[in-house]
């Protein structure tokens, strides 16, 4: 019997090494969104919470007298609406948005980008000779995120370990409600005390407000299921890869077949930008 040949150990192409490289080195202007959607302090939050769910983004620039002053997040409706319990039809954006704008120009390497952005502690705005040009996510940045060196940690150091958890029973509301006051964009729903799904930021302004859905539906309606995992130990390029292609934002880690904790976009962001 033929003895089989001992595979070639495999090295990566001089191509191979000079992509890889070229990627840690991206500017904010290689990524940026350039479409950026705008609102006014005016503006009821119920019409700016439909504007983001419809164009499925987490956020409005806000815009007086033609100059980009603030900006208004999911977060925001979440923490300072929903877990207040104000009337989003009555409640103006003006009195709920985050101010001042965290500036960062096209030239800026995205690593620097990441640290302004876990610095600053909010999303970045682009801008060229004082003119609003794009807006930089944490989304946008583990899209680029390189495989080099500083993305080989490991998730298991940088995820969030306390679960935030409801009971398929709960309404939207309450949900939510748990969420602005955790300071979350997520719960996991549970079903006979077992984890079955998740509900985000995203599903309340996509599935309900847009839809002008009640909130006192009992999330088991609406949740996001199956639920998406990845194991324990992952890179956080690896978990990048994989909340990129299935366009999530939280990424549960499992071990020993539990919950161990959740790695989030601004989780990644933050153990890439060290």
């Amino acid at each position: 019997m033929p003895v089989p040949k001992k595979s070639a150990i495999e090295f990566p192409s001089v191509t191979d090494r000079a992509y890889k490289e070229s990627r840690r080195h991206l500017k904010v202007g290689d990524i940026m969104s350039r479409k950026v959607i705008t609102t006014t302090p005016e503006t009821p939050m119920i019409q700016a919470a439909k504007t983001m769910g419809k164009k499925h983004i987490g956020s409005l620039i806000v815009v007086k007298y033609k100059t980009p002053v603030a900006i208004v997040t999911e977060r925001d409706l979440l923490t300072k609406v929903l877990a207040c319990n104000l009337d989003l039809k009555e409640t103006q954006v003006g009195q709920v948005m985050s101010y001042p704008l965290i500036r960062i120009c096209p030239p800026f390497e995205i690593r620097e980008a990441a640290r302004t952005m876990i610095n600053k502690k909010g999303r970045l705005v682009v801008f060229v000779c004082g003119k609003l040009a794009g807006i930089i996510t944490a989304s946008d940045l583990i899209r680029e995120m390189p495989d080099a060196p500083e993305t080989s940690l490991v998730v298991d150091d940088f995820m969030t370990k306390e679960i935030v958890s409801v009971n398929e029973d709960e309404t939207v509301l309450a949900a939510a409600g748990i969420m602005g006051k955790k300071r979350v964009g997520s719960v996991i729903i549970t079903r006979h005390g077992k984890p079955s799904g998740i509900f985000t930021e995203r599903d309340l302004l996509s599935t309900f407000i847009v839809q002008s859905r009640p909130l006192d539906t009992p999330i088991g309606e609406a949740f996001s299921s199956p639920l998406k995992t990845a194991p324990a130990g992952i890179s956080i390029h690896e978990a990048a890869k994989l909340m990129t292609a299935q366009h999530i934002k939280r990424l549960p880690i499992m071990k020993n077949k539990k919950i161990a904790g959740i790695i989030t976009a601004r989780d990644l962001v933050e153990a890439y930008a060290k």
